[in-house]
């Protein structure tokens, strides 16, 4: 469709249609891409809706590009909705542009997808590092024959699943059989003292037997659960159980390949392809500190090359397509534990974290690594998901960042997904975050973002008109470091320089009114979001204390302090899981974060309640220190150089306005 709005007759209404989305799509490129469309011709072209992330397949765009010229280059971002392609000559490309924009095209699932086209100046695409496997993992391809795959894959008998009840309740996602040991489910364990009848199948004592002499196995499994997976059908990422499985974890890929999602609790993802018939073998460090697990769809976007068969997905724009998913059987093998773990990845053990509870810090060390596991290291792994959740700005933070001058210089300590980031085009405003996770989110959104300490950022005293802190302070676990905190932004102020501050409030009823926290319902445009709430946890209550803790304490005992019994010495103060959607009982809790579908690829299971259910969502724990009425004033007061120009209450959450002296 070649539409020249300046010139000829007046358009039609399906002209004018075709203009704005072709212009929509132009916009939506240079917000979140940073891709700049050009209006003069060109050699390059991006295709919007013509991505991998869209369901379209470089066999199937090529054709369609191909009929207009010679392709010099096809650039296919993984989990982008776009292409960009590299046409031998100008006049191809115009060709291109004009008899493909509109055009529709069938993507892999049968959907009709309309094209639009744009001229760039330039088609690239960042490329990766190369990345290697995690440690301890291994990938061995062709490791059984056809002949005992179909054997294994008959050997399995799903009749008589169907009636039962409990099965189909806890996996609807998927099929399962356990031999050797029954896997609870809602312990994430197996009962040592009752093995199942039959122990393993024949045919699998005869291959690991084998595997054993060829050395690709150190023990042989006594554990062994089969899973069947349908296409769209995944499983949550996850680190099996410390306590229930000794270091050695293998899987067997039948019936169809599968790319398998592999996780560092520091954030590094490496995406690994699992070739039909091959073996998985993880020990060590990829065993027990990298979350694995298989994101739900029905195509996996892969190396278009032919020689490319198993191993790592590289970034490569220029070789991916779509791979689409078949039915997959995998025979994950384990050798049951009946000694105590030993590892050395103490932040995601089970054995260990029944040992030591998170309690409330009496050091400066301790108060250091409670919020290094409770806090850092949650936001990194749920980075993706809570960003879906973090995208109506807050009225009354958006008044002050726009009552501020045109050309003021703002930094966002805290950013998190920088929502604020672009609010006033006319500020200067950079932002920086604990999480690097978070961070990249800002930088994909084209925002000046970088990873620090907010109890030590890296800018020159006296350099930003204005501070805004939202939702941070609370996260420090001692009053020592709050308080350290909020010096760090009066240090960063100018004299006459504001800071504006939200810390989450004990008090969520307030004024006879129940903050937007508590009604957990969208009531009016102010409170579409709560600042600190995990919206996907309405209605869903969590009882339990973490790592076998006691009940929240009485709201009349504070959290904070030691509690001595007569001739006793002072115990630790265990902290409360706090049940969402309801009034805090303690100061310092930890709040859950229900994971619930999958925004991203960056999916991943918390270290610290680490083992999965197959079918619920993982559960994160985040730590916070929740205000009193006045501990916020009073916090500040302590700075000595700010004085309080503004206090108030906002929908579950104390702040503050101070200006630098």
């Amino acid at each position: 469709m070649n539409i020249d709005k300046k010139d000829g007759p007046k358009l039609n209404k399906m002209e004018k249609k075709f203009l704005r989305k072709q212009s929509k799509a132009r916009h939506v490129l240079l917000k979140h891409e940073g891709i700049q469309a050009v209006p003069y011709p060109t050699k390059s072209l991006v295709v919007a809706n013509g991505g991998l992330g869209n369901g379209v397949s470089r066999k199937q765009l090529l054709l369609a590009l191909e009929k207009c010229g010679h392709v010099e280059a096809l650039l296919m971002p993984p989990n982008k909705p776009y292409a960009c392609v590299i046409y031998k000559t100008i006049e191809e490309s115009k060709k291109a542009y004009a008899n493909l924009n509109g055009k529709e095209i069938i993507d892999d699932l049968g959907q009709k997808i309309i094209l639009y086209l744009n001229f760039v100046e330039k088609a690239q695409w960042k490329h990766l590092e190369l990345q290697a496997l995690p440690p301890g993992l291994l990938v061995v391809e062709e490791i059984i024959s056809s002949e005992d795959e179909k054997m294994l894959l008959e050997s399995v008998n799903w009749t008589g699943d169907t009636d039962n009840q409990n099965f189909q309740k806890s996996l609807k996602h998927r099929r399962v059989k356990h031999f050797g040991y029954e896997f609870d489910y809602e312990s994430n364990t197996v009962d040592k003292d009752k093995p199942l009848p039959g122990g393993l199948p024949d045919i699998c004592n005869s291959i690991l037997e084998k595997w054993l002499k060829e050395g690709y196995i150190k023990h042989k499994p006594d554990q062994l659960t089969v899973n069947q997976y349908e296409p769209g059908h995944g499983i949550p990422a996850h680190i099996d159980t410390h306590s229930a499985f000794e270091d050695e974890i293998i899987s067997l890929s039948l019936g169809s390949e599968i790319v398998m999602d592999f996780k560092h609790p520091d954030g590094v993802t490496i995406q690994v392809m699992l070739p039909r018939r091959s073996l998985l073998v993880m020990t060590g460090e990829s065993r027990y500190l990298w979350t694995h697990g298989i994101t739900p769809r029905k195509f996996d976007t892969v190396q278009a090359s032919e020689q490319f068969k198993g191993g790592i997905i590289k970034s490569d724009a220029g070789d991916l397509t779509l791979s689409k998913r078949g039915i997959r059987t995998s025979f994950t093998f384990r050798k049951v534990r009946h000694v105590p773990c030993s590892c050395r990845y103490s932040s995601v053990c089970d054995t260990k974290r029944k040992a030591t509870p998170p309690c409330l810090p009496e050091s400066s060390k301790e108060a250091w690594q409670l919020e290094q596991d409770h806090v850092h290291r949650v936001y990194d792994l749920i980075a993706r998901h809570f960003s879906s959740t973090r995208h109506s700005p807050w009225p009354r933070i958006v008044e002050f960042l726009k009552a501020l001058p045109s050309g003021s210089i703002v930094a966002d300590i805290g950013c998190g997904n920088g929502k604020y980031l672009g609010i006033n085009k006319e500020l200067y405003m950079i932002g920086c975050d604990r999480s690097q996770n978070l961070v990249d989110i800002c930088r994909e959104r084209q925002f000046q973002a970088l990873v620090c300490d907010a109890l030590s950022v890296p800018f020159r005293s006296g350099c930003f008109d204005a501070c805004i802190s939202i939702a941070v302070i609370h996260h420090f676990s001692t009053a020592e470091r709050r308080v350290a905190a909020l010096q760090e932004l009066a240090r960063l102020l100018r004299p006459g320089g504001q800071a504006l501050i939200y810390v989450w409030a004990m008090e969520q009823e307030y004024k006879n009114q129940k903050s937007s926290y508590l009604r957990g319902s969208k009531t009016s445009n102010e409170d579409k979001e709560d600042i600190n709430g995990d919206k996907s946890t309405e209605g869903f209550l969590v009882n339990q204390i973490t790592d076998g803790g006691s009940e929240d304490p009485p709201s009349s005992l504070p959290s904070t302090v030691n509690i001595k019994e007569e001739g006793c010495q002072p115990r630790k103060v265990e902290l409360p899981v706090h049940t969402n959607r309801t009034c805090f009982h303690s100061q310092d809790v930890l709040v859950p974060w229900h994971l619930k579908g999958n925004p991203d690829k960056d999916r991943a299971i918390e270290p610290f309640d680490l083992t999965r259910s197959p079918d619920p969502s993982p559960v994160f724990h985040r730590y916070y220190h929740v205000f009193c009425d006045g501990e916020l004033e009073a916090s500040c007061q302590a700075l000595g150089d700010i004085s309080i120009l503004k206090s108030y209450y906002d929908q579950g959450n104390w702040c503050v306005v101070f200006q630098k002296v």
